[in-house]
């Protein structure tokens, strides 16, 4: 089964507008394919808070670092401000999206 998102117009891909393609493609009901689209998301998230590493195969992983505390500088007034440490999220595409998004070309199968 392949999944288009031709009829997308924005550039943005919403979660409503996952849930409205699961409705549409895969015959799921809309309440099924807003809970499933918010599970996905509930998952990974969870995941990353807990630090852990979320790897989705073909697309790319997902891991949380810990940047340390470093000074910084207002650029108004150039007065030194200390930057805390904190935790952020990287995203590292796979090579498969990677080639995908070089060629410009929709996947011809699910990645």
């Amino acid at each position: 089964m392949e999944l288009s998102v031709a009829s997308i117009d924005t550039t943005a891909l919403t979660k409503a507008q996952l849930a409205e393609l699961l409705f549409d493609q895969i015959g799921l009901n809309k309440r099924e394919a807003k809970d499933m689209v918010d599970a996905f998301y509930a998952v990974i998230a969870a995941r990353l808070a807990a630090g852990e590493e979320v790897k989705i195969s073909g697309f790319g992983n997902f891991q949380v670092r810990t940047k340390a505390p470093r000074p910084g500088r207002n650029p108004r007034t150039g007065e030194l401000i200390p930057i805390e440490a904190r935790r952020v999220t990287t995203f590292h595409a796979s090579a498969k999206l990677k080639e995908l998004v070089q060629d410009g070309a929709a996947p011809a199968k699910p990645l």
